[in-house]
This record gives C-alpha cells, structure tokens and sequence, in this order.
C-alpha cells in the first residue's frame, strides 16, 4: 500500500510541475500590459514602463519563471496587482462559497445519477430504463447557465422561494449562506449527474451478467441484495472514476454558476483576474485548482485500493 501511494505522489509531482509551466505560459500570452491596465489610457509610457520594473514584468521569461517556481516551492502564490493583497488571502477569503457549492452539486448530482442509474440496468429494456436513458440525454445537453437563468425566473422571482443571487450580508448565518447556494448547486448539478448516471448504469450492466451474480440469484438472495451488496461493490470503481471527474469539472463549471448566480467565489475572483490582466492571481488560482483536481483524482486511486484490494499489486 505504501508503494501504491508513492507511485501516486510521485506522479502528482510531475503534474503539479507540468501545470505550473502551462499555467505561467496561458498567463503571459493572454492579450494586454497588466501595468496599462492598471494605471489607465491616461498613462504615460514612461510610467508604464517604470511599473513593469517595479512588479518584475521586464524580466526575460525564463527568469519570471524561475522565480515563479521559487515562489510555488516555498508557498508563496504572490501579490494580486490590483487587490493589493497576497493571493492566497484573496483565494481564502472566496474559497468557503467555491467549496460549499462544488460539494453541494456533487451531492445532487451523485444521488440523481447513481440510484437512478442502478434502477435503470436493473429493469433494463423497460420504460423506466428508456425514460432514464432520455431524460440523461436530455440533462446532458442542457446548458448549466439556462438552468440557473430557468430556477432565478420560477423559483426565485416568481415564488421567492430562494435568494436570486449573493451569498448573503456578512452577518450571515451558515443556513442563511447555504440557502443561496441551493438554486446554483441544481443548476450545477443536474447536467453533471447525466453522466454519473449512464456510467453508473453501464458498469451495473456489465456486472449483472456475471456468473456469480447467476449464481447469487439462483441461491434464492433478494433482488435488493444482489444489487446493492453484490453487485453495486464491483460496479463501483467506474462509478468512483466519473464521480472524481465529476466533481473537478464542478470546480470549473462553478466559473459560469458563479457569474449567473452573482456569487463572489474563485470561479469570479478568476474572471476579474482575466479582465485586468493580473497575472499573480491568474496563476495562483488556476494552479490551485489544478491541485485540487490533482488531489480528487489521487483520492480516487486510493479509494480503488479500499474498494478492490488487486489495485494495490
């Protein structure tokens, strides 16, 4: 097992490398001098050229690199150019909302698609699996943005049933904060729990037809049993694949969710970045996620070995 996880990490590593490149090289060839933006058209060349010294623009790309790279090694995610404050503050301080709403659509979207999907192969070829199997199409295709627009006008105009958007004053309540957070976390859920489900009915299918499911049957164990206890455990290490792949496109779908929903999470601390060129926050915040999405997946590799003990040989 030990050997498993330092394979594990060891690959993490390299990613985590790979990313950092990628992520420094997007950052400088978005369009646009951070130091115009920031001091205006009403700027002099002059005083253009005096801020790109001072926040180490006219260094050769090799050396920003390098002390990117000294900068990651020792935690240091730098200075927001237009925030005035360290990144990993400014990522905090929108980090909570980020994480509620991917946990809450990953909720949603896993208890959709996963039972739907067991009760779709068990009753395979019938209506139920055919209305399934349509309405995953369906969810598929439909944009997340539409849903939210579609829950604002019905649920929260109309009814004012849920906050139409923010996260709350302040002052705010955790059940008050969670409560905005609902109507963007449905939206954000539904399309993704389309592909849970159809993998979910997939790898059960492949099981079904096994010889020891056969066999269970034949024994005369409930058809609940054979699901769920004997079935549904050697169906699942698929089914752990999508959900850990589900939930890191979550973190990058909150981008637009946030934007719809008006909520002041990373997805919207990224796009303002984008906007005003500020590369420290750029770089910061994609390569956190990128960590967060590299950990979801290490947690999946380590779930397989819990789940199925032949991965760890």
């Amino acid at each position: 097992m030990f050997v498993y996880i330092a394979r594990r990490l060891a690959g993490m590593m390299v990613v985590m490398l790979i990313v950092a490149a990628v992520v420094f090289v997007i950052a400088r060839v978005v369009p646009g001098d951070p130091a115009a933006v920031m001091l205006g058209s009403s700027a002099t060349p002059d005083d253009v050229a005096a801020l790109r010294v001072r926040l180490g623009l006219d260094q050769p790309l090799a050396a920003q690199f390098l002390i990117y790279l000294g900068q990651i090694a020792t935690l240091d995610l730098g200075e927001s150019i237009f925030l005035n404050r360290p990144v990993a503050q400014a990522l905090a301080e929108r980090a909570e909302l980020t994480a509620f709403l991917t946990l809450m659509s990953v909720g949603i979207a896993v208890l959709i698609g996963v039972p739907i999907g067991i009760l779709s192969a068990a009753k395979r070829g019938r209506w139920l699996d055919q209305a399934s199997v349509g309405l995953a199409m369906l969810a598929a295709s439909v944009p997340s943005f539409w849903i939210g627009l579609t829950l604002i006008k019905y649920l929260a105009v109309d009814h004012a049933w849920f906050p139409v958007a923010g996260y709350g004053p302040p002052d705010a309540s955790l059940a008050e904060r969670l409560r905005h957070l609902v109507l963007p976390a449905i939206a954000l859920g539904i399309p993704n729990s389309a592909l849970i489900l159809r993998f979910t009915r997939t790898s059960m299918l492949d099981v079904l037809g096994d010889d020891y499911i056969r066999t269970a049957r034949a024994k005369g164990l409930a058809p609940a049993v054979v699901i769920l206890k004997h079935a549904l455990r050697n169906a699942m290490i698929p089914i752990l694949t999508v959900i850990g792949l589900t939930a890191a496109v979550m973190i990058a779908g909150a981008i637009v969710t946030e934007t719809v929903f008006g909520l002041p999470g990373v997805g919207n601390l990224i796009v303002s970045a984008v906007l005003r060129r500020d590369y420290p926050v750029i770089q910061g915040a994609l390569l956190v996620v990128s960590g967060i999405y590299v950990l979801i997946n290490l947690s999946v590799d380590l779930l397989y070995a819990v789940v199925d003990p032949r991965v760890r040989a």
